[in-house]
């Protein structure tokens, strides 16, 4: 297999990082990636259907002959398998980066950025061997540059409106009489920490016992709490939003690198955890489409669907940079992981509550850089359960593919939550807060309804009265000129709605 002839691994190609530094790189610096492997039999999510851990293994886990073959072409270049998860179809190796070179025939630079962060990088195809064809479904690690962006934002000023999640929960009509008992609710996070004086005191604010929340450190990460300015406003307002819908839930988080292979990681092993049984997964974190490989794409995107297939709800922030997402090239992009048809995507509003307790929501929109993201994908095609939405083909590329967002609730910084970060009170917003908002109303939903609702997406396109309308507002960018309008039924901005028990629309 060593002098095997060698081909493009399908969806492998990555642009050169731009605006670093170069630096030396030794071929000597030992690096540990991720190998993803095909499964036995392809998914075929049936929303009916809900998966145990062992019938998705037997039907869906890698074949051990497929591993073998790929840990021998490993071997043979000495590299040294640390894990092989056949339940999450990827293979663990460690090795030098001459030697991982030499594998896949890429050619990895040393970079650093402004912050003086300093990443091993490759741009350009990944090559196998042509018997692995089909076989290695993506390789993952060596590029370790930040993916993914926290889709949360810090009230300027103090806002004359702000909410405890209590009172969010109170005002859309959450259910009532369960408090997520049973559940565990997994949370994604790319960086940050949290520290429990902080949750202890939070929850004491709020009258509520606090969950019982604990670390999973997937590829060698850490809870590592810093200052309120970092990432830790969005590990706990994750935290503090899900445990204050759900504070009877347990709460589990998934804490691994930024990058492609640590987000990646992190949600295969959410979705397969079998300690700690996550029965919802909240994601915060994300990037335009356009930003990511295909095989980065598809991977996660069949990670996700995975855990719908155990009955899993994965929630995911739609993006905080309106119909542009953040990107400057004049079109207008989707967030990933928001984009999967496997996700319930999650957009944002504002809210206002007067005294008469009559409501006021809109699409939050307030600049290019904080508006609820959402549009249509250029990647995924157009599901099965948006075929009635009447989803338009996306502004740029005319493609008929999957509309965002499916859902949407208050997200505007300036009707934020009130959270405590690193001992520090703050008003925070984005649909960084729906996407654990979500998670907290599955987890009651799950408790009450003595089932998971996992793979919800098609029950709420099927019987969209479940969600109170969003007619007013825009997520149109400036810099594209571009972007959606809210409207009666689904739109490109708000999806279907506010997911809770309210019939009426609220007032535009």
């Amino acid at each position: 297999m060593k002098s095997e002839s060698k081909i493009v691994l399908a969806g492998s190609r990555k642009k050169p990082l731009e605006g670093c530094e170069p630096v030396t790189l030794s071929k000597n610096k030992k690096i540990e990636i991720t190998v993803r492997l095909r499964k036995k039999e392809a998914l075929k999510l049936t929303p009916s259907k809900v998966m145990s851990h062992e019938e998705y293994n037997q039907q869906h886990g890698t074949n051990p002959a497929d591993a073998k073959l790929v840990h021998q072409f490993l071997v043979e270049h000495g590299l040294q398998v640390t894990e092989t998860d056949l339940p999450r179809n990827s293979i663990k190796v460690k090795g030098s980066i001459g030697k991982f070179e030499t594998a896949f025939n890429v050619s990895l630079a040393g970079k650093k950025d402004n912050a003086g962060n300093s990443y091993h990088t490759r741009s350009g195809d990944i090559y196998i061997p042509q018997s692995l064809n089909g076989i290695i479904t993506g390789v993952f690690g060596l590029d370790n540059r930040p993916i993914a962006r926290p889709m949360f934002q810090v009230a300027k000023a103090t806002p004359s409106t702000s909410y405890t999640p209590v009172q969010v929960s109170q005002i859309y009509g959450f259910p009532t009489g369960v408090n997520g008992s049973g559940q565990t609710i997994g949370i994604i996070e790319l960086g940050g920490g949290f520290r429990a004086t902080d949750i202890k005191n939070y929850f004491k604010s709020l009258k509520v016992t606090a969950p019982k929340v604990k670390a999973v450190l997937v590829d060698k990460a850490k809870n590592k709490p810093t200052t309120s300015g970092s990432a830790d406003g969005e590990v706990m307002l994750d935290i503090e939003v899900a445990g204050g819908v759900a504070p009877g839930a347990n709460i589990a988080v998934y804490f691994a690198p930024n990058t492609d292979q640590g987000f990646l990681d992190a949600i295969t092993k959410a979705a397969h955890d079998t300690t700690n049984k996550p029965s919802v997964i909240s994601i915060s974190w994300g990037g335009a489409e356009v930003n990511w490989t295909e095989q980065a794409l598809t991977n996660m995107n069949e990670a996700i669907q995975a855990a719908a297939t155990l009955g899993i709800t994965v929630t995911v922030a739609a993006g905080d940079g309106g119909s542009a997402d953040g990107v400057t090239d004049g079109d207008v992009h989707v967030d990933f992981p928001a984009s999967s048809p496997y996700a319930l995507a999650c957009g944002g509003t504002r809210l206002v509550v007067n005294k008469n307790g009559e409501l006021t929501e809109t699409v939050w929109n307030d600049s290019d850089t904080s508006a609820t993201g959402g549009g249509v994908s250029d990647f995924f095609a157009l599901p099965d359960y948006q075929a009635n939405a009447n989803v338009p083909v996306s502004l740029s590329t005319q493609f008929k593919g999957r509309g965002v967002p499916d859902v949407a609730a208050d997200a505007d910084p300036d009707t934020g939550y009130n959270i405590l970060v690193d001992g520090k009170k703050m008003v925070i917003g984005g649909t960084s807060a729906v996407a654990p908002l979500m998670a907290g109303l599955m987890a009651l939903l799950n408790q009450q309804n003595g089932n998971n609702a996992g793979y919800i997406n098609p029950t709420l396109y099927a019987a969209p009265g479940l969600c109170r309308d969003i007619v007013s507002g825009d997520n149109i960018t400036t810099t594209t000129h571009l972007g959606y309008n809210a409207g009666p039924g689904w739109d490109a901005c708000s999806g279907l709605g506010v997911l809770s028990k309210l019939g009426a629309s609220a007032n535009a």
